[in-house]
């Protein structure tokens, strides 16, 4: 697994388990992240094994979002089966698709800012999977789909339920206060394309697993996911597909929020208003 990931200033990188290393010393070529996600998705990305400069380990770098600028940001609504039982809702037929505005980003670390309770009292936070595209497409099916993902990114979602709850078409707002998705560390681009059947999502708060599920669950899998909103629109680079939650916690100020995507990353967050 390589990573595609960024310095809290801002600087570019390219990692391993091993450590990671300035993005230009592994591939001349590329000025950002950005500018590797079309590599990723071909496979053709550069490692810190043939870069020019020393790995620093994981635990010596301060990461920031992995890219200073997403495109799109969807977020898919009761895709794992058992959580839509737990809200007594319905198994959508089509994926539950919302879009959120650039302003809800934040990085590793948060903070997750809590909206006065004139306006929310009962938020929750969401460990998902993410799918980062690599290459522009628009009608792909399926089996292609490996060929336009540049990787997969742990996020943290969160929604204002008791807006939600008012009335359905609130969805919008209730997804979208600054700082509703914190984005993983690293953009983790597989050798080859990764069978994700098996991987597990943790909603972690204050060291207590709320709710965890394994892909394989969903009623939607990524790929389909990501066919399925190319025959909707052209996605680009930097779009970003958070795939749905095993579970949902309600969250406040002092907490500590942790997503954990096994063999993909972890992010954590911390809370206040």
């Amino acid at each position: 697994m390589k990573y595609l990931a960024r310095t809290r200033e801002g600087r570019p990188l390219v990692g391993d388990e091993d450590g990671f290393c300035p993005l230009s010393a592994a591939d001349p070529g590329l000025e950002s992240v950005r500018d590797a996600l079309p590599k990723a998705a071909a496979g053709t990305l550069a490692g810190p094994e043939s870069a020019t400069a020393d790995r620093i380990a994981p635990d010596d770098v301060a990461f920031g979002p992995p890219l200073d600028r997403f495109g799109k940001l969807w977020g898919i609504g009761l895709n794992y089966l058992e959580h839509a039982g737990d809200l007594e809702e319905d198994r959508p037929e089509e994926p539950a698709s919302f879009l959120k505005p650039p302003s809800v980003l934040t990085g590793p670390g948060g903070p997750i800012r809590l909206p006065p309770t004139t306006q929310s009292d009962r938020v929750t936070a969401e460990a998902e999977l993410a799918v980062v595209m690599g290459r522009e497409c628009r009608s792909v099916d399926e089996e292609s789909v490996d060929d336009v993902i540049a990787g997969f990114l742990p996020v943290i979602d969160m929604t204002a339920e008791d807006v939600l709850q008012r009335n359905p078409r609130f969805l919008t707002r209730a997804k979208s206060y600054d700082t509703f998705l914190v984005v993983g560390p690293a953009i983790a681009v597989p050798e080859e394309p990764m069978d994700l059947t098996d991987v597990r999502v943790r909603t972690i708060v204050n060291d207590e697993v709320a709710a965890e599920n394994a892909v394989r669950n969903m009623a939607f899998p990524p790929r389909e996911i990501v066919s399925f909103h190319s025959e909707v629109m052209t996605l680009r680079p930097g779009d970003l597909f958070s795939t749905g939650t095993p579970g949902a916690e309600p969250i406040e100020p002092g907490d500590e929020v942790r997503s954990v995507v096994e063999s993909i990353g972890t992010v954590e967050a911390s809370v206040t208003r």
